[in-house]
């Protein structure tokens, strides 16, 4: 458990989450991870995919498994990132019922676990929630993050808690005019005052020269002023 208060986590901070980790994003996963560790990054949240497409992380790629082991040695937290990460509408977990969510919820917790890499938290794909997922996130989970905030789950014994506003900052993969226009917002959303800086990567930013030059802007100019945290220290976990 963190010994870092909420408080405490949260002054001048910075909180990186590297996305969609899995066997075919890996290499991509630790390149950007090495050179956050050269921006003085030193802490990240990786956010794993249990089975992009049906097939179980742990099996596709040992390679990956132990170097998320190192990491999480080294400081690092590990959250489950939905199930199979699939492409929907409106998100991963949309149309499901409660029996349906909770299944697939602890079908990619299981095979985490099976890894050797079990997640102390949970990041839907997209942020996009269902209140039958927010319901499922206590039985396995200590915290779970949204678009705005990192928060503690709930349970009889202790209540979940809202956690501090912390927009994430994210870099547009959709269309031309969104990507033209995300790297500009980002350097902008990094210099307003507040105490967290969040900061969302993406593997597929490595293939995207303008999104990478505007997170070396914003790493350059968090380096030194704010400390690295992970997401459960932000949750107070």
């Amino acid at each position: 458990m963190s010994t870092v208060v909420r408080g405490e986590a949260s002054a001048r901070a910075i909180a990186v989450a590297l996305h969609g980790i899995e066997p075919a994003t890996f290499e991509r996963c630790a390149l950007i991870r090495d050179w956050l560790d050269d921006h003085g990054v030193d802490r990240v949240t990786l956010l794993v995919i249990p089975a992009r497409d049906l097939h179980p992380v742990g099996e596709r790629s040992p390679a990956m498994i132990e170097w998320l082991l190192e990491r999480r040695l080294l400081g690092d937290s590990i959250a489950q990132h939905g199930f199979q990460h699939v492409r929907r509408r409106r998100g991963e977990f949309r149309g499901l019922d409660g029996e349906e969510t909770r299944r697939a919820l602890h079908s990619g917790w299981r095979l985490l676990k099976l890894a050797g890499i079990e997640p102390d938290g949970f990041v839907a794909p997209a942020y996009a929630y269902t209140s039958a997922l927010r319901a499922a996130l206590s039985v396995r989970f200590r915290w779970w993050a949204d678009v705005l905030r990192v928060h503690r789950t709930r349970s009889p014994a202790a209540p979940g808690e809202r956690g501090a506003l912390s927009p994430a900052l994210s870099l547009a993969a959709g269309g031309s005019l969104s990507r033209a226009l995300s790297p500009q917002l980002v350097r902008i959303g990094a210099r307003l005052p507040s105490s967290t800086l969040r900061l969302d990567i993406h593997p597929a930013y490595l293939q995207q020269p303008r999104h990478m030059r505007a997170l070396e802007t914003v790493l350059t100019r968090a380096g030194g002023r704010r400390r690295a945290v992970t997401y459960p220290e932000l949750a107070g976990v």
